[in-house]
């Protein structure tokens, strides 16, 4: 039998680890896409740790708004590079120096940016309301199954990855008209979490943050530990309360206005962790409950609305949602993580946003 000479293995390796470099530097470079090109979805498992939430999310029918750019990207931070996608609406070039502003959405476990983008339909109001929206992507060397490492604090890996994305909002903000007094943060699920430790951790970079059926930063140290707090089930343990989460120890900075909307039948993530995290943000910001007020319009879910108050302004908000499982209150249908019925988590998301950035 023939055997190939070690010139000719060398010469194979050198071709391959040529491809190899071309095809990353293609990777990393920015590319900037249609905004109309449809949404194409991964088969995913979800993480042994972590309860189901759904089986594999389906291709949304519908592409996302057919204006603006759907901008790829790669921000390097302490916990390695992570991609991103920016949603930028239509006729930024018209108005010169106009600067907008940012609202960064955290996508859950099992499930990507781009599919949160889609069952959410944000870019529809970042059209209207003219704001840009970061979406980050999690890495799957960092967590197979595409959750955020919120809990991961003993390790260091969720103050690192906080730092990764607050590396991200900088990228942006270096290359896009982005109005860093107006900057907010929103999640689903562990992006909720995520959320809500990146505005602990860096409060003076925060306008708001919003969680959709999230747990509090704080409330677990470990994957067997996030699952019980998930479904509310670390009786005796106290949360770490959000001051004490502040980067590199120091004095923090007043926490910004919260919003939590959680479903009262999600069954991934005990709606009982919103009326929890609403307590400990509430205390931190030496905020009261005010009476609960339940709303309803038309078929759509009722909710019931508890305010917190603090010299005469809404610190906290929480909304729990009558009859919602563990999903995007009404967003696009026949999406997982996606229940149309409503009411609509974005619209209310922004309009929570947006009047804390009116008081900027």
């Amino acid at each position: 039998m023939s055997r190939r000479s070690p010139l000719f293995s060398l010469s194979a390796l050198t071709r391959a680890y040529r491809r190899n470099l071309k095809a990353f530097a293609r990777a990393t470079k920015p590319v900037r896409a249609a905004a109309t090109k449809p949404v194409r979805a991964k088969a995913v498992a979800v993480s042994r740790a972590l309860p189901k939430a759904a089986p594999v999310a389906r291709t949304p029918r519908k592409p996302l708004p057919a204006s603006g750019e759907w901008i790829a990207g790669i921000a390097p931070g302490p916990a390695g590079a992570r991609r991103f996608h920016l949603y930028v609406p239509p006729g930024l070039a018209l108005r010169s120096g106009e600067k907008l502003p940012l609202l960064v959405m955290l996508h859950g476990c099992g499930q990507t940016g781009r599919e949160l983008a889609a069952s959410s339909r944000m870019n529809r109001l970042a059209v209207r309301h003219r704001f840009l929206v970061l979406y980050p992507e999690q890495e799957r060397l960092a967590n197979a199954h595409g959750c955020w490492n919120w809990f991961d604090r003993r390790s260091g890996k969720a103050d690192a990855e906080a730092a990764t994305l607050l590396a991200a909002i900088d990228l942006v903000a270096r290359r896009h008209p982005v109005d860093m007094a107006r900057v907010a943060v929103a999640g689903l699920s562990a992006g909720a979490s995520m959320a809500a430790l990146l505005a602990a951790r860096y409060p003076e970079r925060f306008c708001a943050v919003a969680m959709h059926s999230g747990v509090a930063p704080g409330s677990a140290e470990s994957a067997a530990t996030a699952m019980a707090a998930m479904h509310g089930r670390r009786e005796g343990h106290l949360p770490d309360p959000p001051q004490a989460l502040a980067a590199n120890g120091a004095v923090p900075a007043p926490l910004p206005p919260l919003l939590i909307l959680h479903g009262d039948a999600d069954h991934v993530v005990s709606v009982r962790n919103a009326a929890a995290t609403a307590e400990l943000w509430a205390q931190a910001l030496g905020a009261r409950a005010g009476p609960m007020r339940t709303l309803q319009r038309g078929r759509r879910h009722a909710v019931r609305v508890t305010e917190y108050k603090a010299r005469g302004r809404i610190q906290v908000t929480l909304r729990e949602i009558v009859g919602l499982g563990h999903a995007w209150s009404g967003g696009a249908p026949g999406l997982h993580y996606s229940d149309p019925a409503g009411p609509d988590a974005s619209a209310q998301v922004w309009a929570f946003v947006a009047r804390q950035f009116k008081k900027v």
